[in-house]
């Protein structure tokens, strides 16, 4: 778990750089003077419908390389293995499909279904070079996760990309980019440019190999594998929609679509905040999970699964009391377009679902992992059957709040399904008695600041208020003994500042 824990914190750390990052990016879009939020907007369609041409266009090969990588470097030189091979070669068909049924039905979806959203017609087919981007990047992303590469993954993928995101941004503040028709152009082809950089990075380093011939590993699997990546791809492509649908019905069906969804993006934005950690513990923990199935340690599978969950739990909660005590303090002292106030309920309802889904672990890397990866495609379904009429009807009910609703409802019986199927299939479940304790600390440490400051406004408010909350949370988190991680990284940080060196007898 040392290693696990290592990394984690290690891709903890360069994830909220990059966060810190995006937040300097979103200020920038967002302030009074700069981008209009159907411009914003527009940056987040596009990440939203790339995020569907990854999953369609990928073929479940993330989820094949996840799986099978142990068995490939098992049994073969790694520069005999043609997992790669096939891992980058299908999705560059599968992009050639979603090029052509881009071009076949753009008609109807811009012209009927997103007709609400003209920004989308005019910048369409900037978005295929940035999906195509997208989708390789992705591949290589989850092949370095295998590498135990998990640090090159993050840095790239949360801090390069948004640093190139910055430059464009600060270009077409001072007129070097003189029209944000060529910052959409340039935006299109950013994750191109790390597919290059990785694809040159890992190729001189004897990382990445290609081979042709099918080896000795891929016949012997290959049932497996078809089956692996035909429940998984269609899995992964309805998690996909349910997980960008929210963005797309706000553009299709309210008035204004592409700049309500800048401001519920805006919403998002602050909630993706609390789901930084998740992204690094997965990152760090789905090797070694690939790993513990194949030998069969189910002990270690058991103690990722609890840890990853009560880990989870406290970052989720401290981030999303942090910032919903904040909200609207740092909206009005930051000099944001005052339209973005309206995001205040967006994340209420996303923040709390963030909490449910990182509060119960790892369970869909677990389940991934496992033999009983087909159960994945299942809640696939299920989340995806409730969240598309949940969507629809509540957007049309709520305005922009329905989608976040919908996603609260939606991830909260997807979630306590796979606890579930884990509890029973395998007698394993994250929660004990820290669990309820770390949900009371939140609690009260938020009630003291909220109450203390809740009247307060300025930039030294937001910080003592923050203060007054973070510090009884560590410290409460310490002395109760909630987190298993946390012990060991305070007596580190301890030593390192000098504060462990007891009286000598």
């Amino acid at each position: 778990m040392s290693t696990i824990r290592k990394q984690s914190i290690v891709a903890s750390v360069v994830v909220y750089a990059g966060f810190a990052l995006g937040f300097f990016n979103t200020f920038l879009f967002t302030r009074q003077g700069g981008f209009t939020k159907e411009q914003f907007g527009l940056t987040a369609i596009f990440v939203a419908i790339g995020h569907m041409m990854y999953s369609v266009a990928s073929v479940g090969m993330p989820a094949y390389i996840n799986k099978f990588f142990p068995y490939y470097k098992a049994h073969l030189p790694a520069r005999k293995s043609d997992q790669m091979t096939w891992a980058l070669l299908l999705p560059c068909i599968g992009f050639l499909v979603v090029l052509a049924l881009g071009i076949l039905f753009r008609g109807p979806l811009v012209g009927k279904i997103f007709n609400n959203s003209p920004e989308l017609l005019q910048y369409y087919y900037w978005l295929f070079p940035f999906g195509f981007g997208f989708t390789l990047f992705m591949v290589l992303d989850v092949y370095t996760w295998q590498l135990h590469k998990a640090v090159l993954s993050n840095v790239m993928k949360e801090i390069v990309f948004r640093a190139f995101v910055t430059v464009l941004i600060g270009l077409t503040m001072v007129g070097v980019i003189s029209s944000f028709d060529t910052f959409i152009g340039l935006y299109a082809f950013v994750y191109i440019g790390l597919v290059v950089f990785l694809l040159v990075f890992l190729g001189s380093r004897g990382l990445l190999h290609f081979h042709f011939k099918p080896t000795r590993v891929t016949q012997k699997f290959r049932k497996k594998i078809i089956a692996l990546i035909g429940y998984v791809w269609t899995g992964g492509l309805v998690f996909s929609i349910a997980s960008v649908i929210d963005t797309l019905f706000i553009a299709a069906v309210l008035p204004n679509g592409i700049g309500a969804a800048g401001v519920f993006t805006f919403g998002q934005y602050m909630t993706s905040l609390i789901q930084a950690p998740q992204r690094a513990v997965v990152s760090a923990a789905t090797g070694p999970l690939s790993q513990a199935w194949r030998e069969k340690d189910y002990g270690k599978i058991r103690r990722i699964y609890h840890r990853s969950s009560i880990n989870q739990l406290l970052f989720s909660c401290a981030m999303f009391s942090l910032i919903w005590l904040n909200f609207e303090d740092g909206i009005s002292t930051f000099h944001l377009q005052p339209a973005y106030l309206g995001a205040k309920w967006v994340f209420f309802y996303l923040g709390l679902t963030r909490i449910v889904d990182m509060g119960t672990g790892v369970n869909a890397q677990i389940i991934g992992t496992s033999t009983y990866w087909r159960f994945e495609f299942t809640t696939g379904l299920i989340l995806l059957g409730l969240m598309l009429p949940l969507n629809y009807i509540l957007t049309r009910k709520f305005g922009m709040y329905g989608p976040a609703i919908s996603s609260l409802i939606s991830f909260t019986v997807y979630n306590t399904i796979r606890y579930l199927f884990l509890l029973r299939k395998l007698a394993m479940q994250p929660f004990d008695r820290k669990t309820l304790y770390a949900l009371v600390l939140a609690a009260l440490c938020f009630v003291v600041a909220y109450f203390l400051f809740h009247n307060k406004t300025g930039l030294q408010w937001i910080i003592l208020r923050s203060l007054v909350f973070f510090l009884p949370f560590v410290l409460g988190t310490i002395q109760l003994k909630l987190s298993p991680d946390a012990i060991p990284v305070w007596h580190t940080l301890k030593k390192r500042l000098g504060l462990s060196r007891g009286v000598k007898p």
